[in-house]
């Protein structure tokens, strides 16, 4: 994926061979949200609360995880943000400043396509952004993998 410095998006389109019941599960459920996703979760997810714990995701062991969880619309869309000092903790930040991951479920024949969007970028130092931009459509790439073979398996 090409990547450049005034982008502010990255989307992932994923095609799951898996009814859209079960997708939304392993998306909102918190302890299948971790299975898949690689991270202990302290508590459920809950729209306007904040989401707490730690990767398990091999050599990311030492990352923590916050989170706030902005929609739960039923098998349609799941949102959460994440601070940008979670990813550039040498940047001050504004209080309110966050990154967006949209989860969005359409059914389809063969099972639900799954979007992934993440937007936010911009608000990332120029010098810092194409490396926050790589990390994460790379890591996104590796979550839909881990979410095709969590819900097709």
């Amino acid at each position: 994926m090409d990547m450049h410095v005034d982008q502010d998006r990255i989307e992932r389109v994923v095609e799951l061979g898996a009814p859209i019941e079960r997708v939304w599960r392993a998306l909102t459920d918190h302890e299948e949200f971790g299975a898949w996703f690689r991270v202990r979760l302290d508590g459920p997810f809950e729209v306007g609360a904040t989401s707490t714990g730690q990767l398990t995701f091999p050599g990311h062991e030492d990352v923590k995880w916050v989170s706030v969880t902005e929609a739960m619309e039923h098998e349609r869309l799941f949102a959460f943000s994440w601070p940008p000092s979670s990813a550039d903790p040498d940047t001050a930040y504004d209080q309110d400043a966050k990154v967006l991951v949209e989860f969005r479920l359409e059914p389809t024949e063969e099972g639900t396509r799954l979007t992934i969007t993440e937007t936010g970028f911009l608000q990332f130092p120029a010098s810092k952004r194409l490396e926050v931009l790589r990390s994460c459509a790379d890591g996104w790439g590796i979550q839909a993998g881990h979410v095709a073979a969590y819900v097709e398996g």
